[in-house]
């Protein structure tokens, strides 16, 4: 089956055409494609990058639907449509993969089940950029698996053209599909403004008991200022608002029929200064989040209230000295929390950074970070980081170490704490220490022409105290008010310590032929092994993961139109519950097709897509299952000028 299933996939790869832009720790400005990459080979890590092109190309619907499809990421789908994902690098926990917009952490402080409602609607994306393994020294917390960093259109203006943008798009297929989105955009030389929005509904296969449903919506409104020729000022609020089938999300009891609302708005703000030799950004964010979720209809509703507010300064300036500059900021966040389920809690934190980056020799670059924070929970602690880069013309090696800190969220300390009586199910912990792990990377790049480049990397990840859940007997609980002696339960614990190892190999390139004809295409491939001090203790997180993910794909596009495929392969242990009849079979490939007809200059275009096209069966976690093949047709206008 292994064999059949890669000679098959091997057939497609997909490429993510290099785009405009820097990642956040280099600079946030456009640049040209050719500096772009070259920034990228000098910053010591393994960086994917994905377009607003790539997205138009792909057959993707949601973020989370685009990002399965990154090398080294596993998506791991509760629900189509958006309804709800969680992000995992390098084997991490989801709750380890810190998401950023436009400069600013967004992970929402209930679960990091949430991270995936990312309220930036597809055609508000300038890029996407995915960094691999730690970067918590200048991210902050939560960085410990990677970062998910998004750049909006608005956020990277640079004022220097006038022009309009107008994008409709409408979708429909199997499972009373309805899909939507808008953009319109309006810029002259001092003003970008920017409207938004996008809708996801159907109605998926019968379940239990229920029948699967998505009804999730994204808007946006955003406005950039150029001040004068120095100061620049960008505004965003978005709104969004998700009701879906929420049934063995979370437990894998047979009396669960549960459905979820999450609700949530975000404010952001940035004030950035550009000088000859210095850039200094000012940031502020909000975040609020309702969640509503019922577990059968007889039952009160868990309703959660949460809050976040975030503070960001960071200053680069350029010093005359081996083409070196320093850069450094301080981050104060502060999360709160009111819940029947979970309580009234609120915390706070604050950390203060330096990265000095440089060029001893030629062809060589370093960079060393040092981080300094401050937790309600774990008082002061040190970060450090150091990334090498050797480029050659035609290869280059690279190089990472680094520390990692995480604390748990809300729904890890106080989970099933309010209820009067917990028969069985997943219980917070408030004593719970915070992860701290050591990352290495070593890496190897080969640039076999300007179109095609090749990457291997091995890493390592030890951590300590690690968060998982734990099957844990009433006899055991360190809290027993509101449980049932002689039920068991999942009890939020940090397991001793837990070393993950594994190797990335990604190759990828683009091709021009006359009549613009672009073929595109990229595979990678992720092998990892998880190991705990104590291999009989079962846990959640740890026995779900991917063992082995691949990913691949093609497509060509021209003037007539675009076809891409995209591939996807998951090895991973094999799970079962009795008690719903669920099976997480070890392995399973998916495959989606997009083919695309372009009329009047590429303004209109008409769209044919399908959705494991192999109608696989198949879930990411018990009891979740995901739609079989799914056909969907839509129509799609656009101009600029």
């Amino acid at each position: 089956m292994l064999k059949n299933t890669f000679g098959l996939c091997l057939l497609f790869c997909l490429c993510y055409n290099t785009g405009k832009g820097q990642i956040q720790t280099l600079e946030a400005v456009k640049i040209s494609s050719s500096e772009y990459q070259k920034k990228l080979r000098e910053s010591g890590r393994n960086i994917s990058v994905i377009t607003q092109d790539d997205i138009k190309r792909l057959p993707v619907n949601t973020i989370d639907d685009l990002l399965k499809f990154v090398p080294g990421i596993e998506v791991q789908q509760r629900g189509p449509q958006g309804s709800q994902s969680d992000f995992i690098i390098r084997g991490g926990t989801f709750q380890q993969v810190l998401v950023v917009i436009d400069g600013m952490r967004m992970n929402e402080p209930l679960t990091g089940h949430f991270n995936s409602y990312i309220p930036v609607p597809l055609d508000e994306i300038e890029r996407i950029e995915v960094i691999k393994g730690a970067a918590v020294a200048m991210f902050g917390p939560d960085a410990v698996g990677g970062v998910i960093s998004i750049t909006t259109k608005t956020f990277s203006e640079d004022f220097t053209k006038k022009k309009k943008e107008l994008a409709l798009g409408i979708q429909g297929g199997e499972y009373k599909l309805n899909n939507g989105n808008g953009h319109l955009a309006i810029a002259d030389m001092k003003n970008y403004f920017s409207l938004n929005g996008q809708y996801n509904k159907a109605r998926g296969p019968q379940l239990r008991g229920t029948t699967q449903f998505s009804d999730n919506r994204i808007s946006s409104i955003s406005l950039g200022r150029l001040l004068n020729n120095n100061w620049k000022l960008f505004l965003r609020a978005s709104f969004d608002d998700r009701d879906f089938n929420a049934q063995n999300f979370y437990t894998t009891f047979l009396s669960d029929t549960a459905r979820e609302k999450v609700r949530s708005s975000w404010q952001q703000m940035s004030l950035q200064h550009k000088g000859k030799r210095s850039t200094f950004v000012l940031m502020a964010g909000a975040r609020q989040l309702q969640d509503i979720y019922a577990f059968r209809p007889s039952v009160l509703p868990n309703n959660n209230k949460t809050s976040l507010f975030n503070v960001d300064i960071r200053n680069t300036t350029k010093l005359n000295w081996q083409q070196s500059k320093i850069t450094w900021g301080s981050q104060l966040f502060t999360k709160y929390i009111r819940s029947n389920d979970r309580g009234n809690h609120q915390h706070l934190h604050g950390g203060a950074y330096v990265n000095f980056q440089h060029q001893p020799v030629p062809r060589l670059f370093i960079s060393e970070a040092i981080r300094i924070d401050w937790d309600q929970r774990y008082k002061w602690v040190m970060i450090p980081q150091l990334n090498m880069a050797y480029v050659g013309p035609r290869s280059g090696l690279r190089a990472s170490i680094g520390k990692g800190i995480r604390d748990a969220d809300f729904t890890e300390r106080y989970n099933n704490f309010n209820k009067p009586l917990v028969t069985g199910g997943s219980i917070g912990n408030p004593d719970l220490q915070a992860e701290k792990s050591l990352n290495m990377e070593l890496g190897g790049d080969l640039f076999i022409s300007e179109k095609i480049q090749a990457r291997a990397t091995w890493f390592s990840r030890a951590q300590d105290g690690l968060i998982d859940w734990v099957v844990t007997p009433y006899a055991a609980m360190p809290r027993k008010s509101n449980l049932i002696p002689g039920a068991n339960y999942a009890l939020s614990t940090n397991i001793a310590s837990v070393t993950t190892r594994g190797i990335e190999l990604d190759l990828d390139g683009k091709h021009n032929y006359k009549n613009n004809m672009l073929f595109y295409w990229r595979t990678g491939i992720t092998i990892l092994r998880s190991r705990t001090a104590n291999e009989t203790l079962p846990s959640f997180y740890l026995s779900s993961h991917a063992k082995t993910i691949w990913n691949a794909g093609a497509g060509i596009s021209g003037k007539k139109g675009n076809i891409s495929m995209t591939a996807l392969y998951k090895l991973r242990n094999t799970l079962n519950a009795q008690s719903i009849n669920a099976t997480i079979s070890p392995e399973y490939i998916l495959l989606n097709f997009k083919a695309e007809k372009f009329f009047f200059e590429k303004k209109l275009s008409l769209q044919f897509q399908a959705n494991n096209l192999l109608n696989r069966s198949y879930s990411d976690l018990l009891g979740s299952m995901m739609p079989g093949r799914w056909i969907q047709v839509g129509i799609r206008y656009s101009c600029s000028r």
